[in-house]
């Protein structure tokens, strides 16, 4: 069994044309990233969508951020029983070990794993619903904010359950107690924003009007 092939040729490409050029030019750089560690000022909590780039946004360098990618940017709640439990480690890692100073979850337009959920809730995706689905799963962390949805046009609700996936996160990590305890100590801040892939926007979510507002 082949559990591993090379990489492909463009790969290996892109990789030497890299360690030519940006790694010679800040070789002083990463050594001082390799042998300092880490200090990310935030961690963010984003979706594995490929057209999602965190740093581009915010013109970030490499060790700024402590970035966490899963289907749909979703945190589950906090819960326990010794399974696998990947978001939830990595938000437990941040808060507690690099002591971060801010959480932000980052959602955007034209996610597919919320248009899944949006498929599955409205009985068009049968496929999702099953046991052994684990994005039908993963998704069902959405699923109490699509039921409190508006009526409306197709495309206008999933909008909004994009920016759902953002603030249901935001409740859910005030259900570990590490992140609650350091939100009320004032040494975290939560932060939830969205962005519009196409257009290059950002909006920020206000927790009290519970309005997304574009910076």
């Amino acid at each position: 069994m082949n559990l591993a092939r090379p990489l492909p040729d463009y790969l290996i490409r892109r990789y030497h044309g890299w360690k030519a050029t940006t790694y010679e030019q800040n070789k002083g750089w990463y050594m001082q990233l390799a042998e300092g560690g880490q200090h990310p000022r935030a961690m963010v909590v984003s979706c594995c969508d490929s057209r999602v780039h965190v740093t581009s946004i915010f013109g970030a360098d490499q060790g700024e951020f402590f970035i966490h990618r899963n289907i749909a940017n979703l945190v589950p709640p906090q819960e326990s029983g010794g399974k696998h439990h990947g978001t939830s480690a990595a938000v437990e890692y941040a808060v507690t070990g690099l002591k971060v100073s801010h959480l932000i979850v980052l959602g955007h337009s034209a996610c597919g794993g919320v248009q899944a959920c949006y498929d599955m809730c409205s009985g068009n995706a049968p496929e999702l619903e099953a046991k052994s689905s684990y994005v039908g799963r993963w998704m069902d962390i959405l699923r109490p904010s699509f039921e409190k949805l508006p009526k409306g046009n197709d495309v206008t609700r999933v909008r909004q359950l994009e920016k759902d996936s953002v603030v249901i996160s935001l409740k859910n990590l005030m259900t570990f107690p590490h992140v609650k305890e350091a939100v009320d100590s004032g040494r975290l801040s939560l932060h939830g924003l969205w962005n519009d892939i196409g257009h290059g926007g950002l909006e920020v979510y206000d927790a009290d009007t519970d309005v997304f507002e574009p910076l």
